[in-house]
């Protein structure tokens, strides 16, 4: 069956099912030209909340449904394919926070939205990498921990006061991009600005014109005059940036940036789970409210 052919029927699926396709930016092109909604993980969970859908089909990452299902508990929520994780998400368990707390009493824990439902739900509040600095700022106390990713934590802590604990966890995608690799894109294309995401490390983060979320990224390629830029980020956010800005060039700073789960998902995956209605993502009610209620916290902050 042609792309073309499958997309059609997929769109047809999700009206009989009265559902609604969520995709995230990472996802391959032709899953992102079908999407209801085109974003980043936790504002596509936000707004599907606000939608009268029955049904959120997530093409994203585990975590990611988990989310949506956190904040929509009502809805049913199918992830096209279950087995596609995020090695961040991975780097920490609740069981991890939980000992963190007994060592460290009173210090308050912010999760990352590239988290479990389990992580979220030991955390006193969430964040996302375009409103970390607010988030962090926000909790009482001198000293807080920041999970997983320590390189948003190293980023926030330059923008606050307070001591910000980093976990030991890292986005492959982004960490392992040296500066080295950078510094010689950027000598190919000397008139280009570089857009860089804060899951990147340090020494690539200070190389960058502009460091800021998947969205941020967006806009600041929309905005700038350059007609040359470096992404530092998952290559699938090459789509929206082309569909937004035709007539500037968009360069990979490393061709490296490819997350392998984010690319597992089809449209043959998407067209089965919406047919059988299967790949149900579930969360613990126990689970459930209090990782709600991290993430409404999150949301009045911001």
């Amino acid at each position: 069956m042609d792309t073309g052919t499958l997309q059609g029927q997929i769109r047809e699926l999700l009206k009989g099912k009265k559902a609604i396709l969520l995709v995230h930016y990472y996802q391959r092109g032709e899953i992102q030209e079908i999407a209801d909604l085109l974003g980043d993980s936790f504002a596509l969970s936000v707004e599907a909340a606000k939608t009268d859908a029955a049904v959120i089909v997530f093409a994203g990452v585990h975590f990611m449904a988990e989310s949506a299902y956190i904040l929509s508990p009502g809805k049913t929520v199918l992830l096209p394919r279950p087995e596609a994780g995020c090695p961040l998400a991975d780097m920490v368990t609740a069981e991890e926070i939980a000992a963190f707390r007994k060592e460290n009493p009173g210090v308050p824990v912010v999760s990352y939205v590239n988290s479990s439902a389990a992580v979220k739900a030991m955390s006193d509040v969430c964040c996302t990498s375009s409103n970390v600095v607010k988030v962090v700022n926000s909790v009482e106390g001198d000293r807080v921990l920041v999970v997983p990713d320590g390189n948003l934590a190293r980023f926030a802590a330059k923008f606050t006061k307070k001591e910000v604990i980093p976990w030991r966890g890292y986005c492959p995608v982004h960490h392992l991009v040296g500066a080295e690799e950078v510094m010689a894109v950027k000598a190919r294309h000397p008139q280009a600005v570089f857009a860089a995401h804060p899951e990147c490390n340090q020494q690539v983060l200070a190389l960058a014109d502009y460091v800021g979320s998947t969205a941020g990224i967006l806009q600041f390629a929309k905005e700038t005059r350059q007609k040359e830029i470096i992404i530092g980020t998952e290559q699938g956010i090459f789509y929206p940036l082309r569909k937004a800005s035709p007539e500037k060039t968009f360069i990979p700073a490393s061709d490296k940036m490819i997350c392998e789960t984010m690319k597992l998902t089809t449209l043959e995956d998407i067209y089965r789970v919406l047919d059988m209605m299967e790949n149900v993502i579930t969360v613990p009610e126990e689970i459930r409210a209090p990782a709600s209620l991290a993430l409404r916290r999150m949301l009045e902050v911001s």
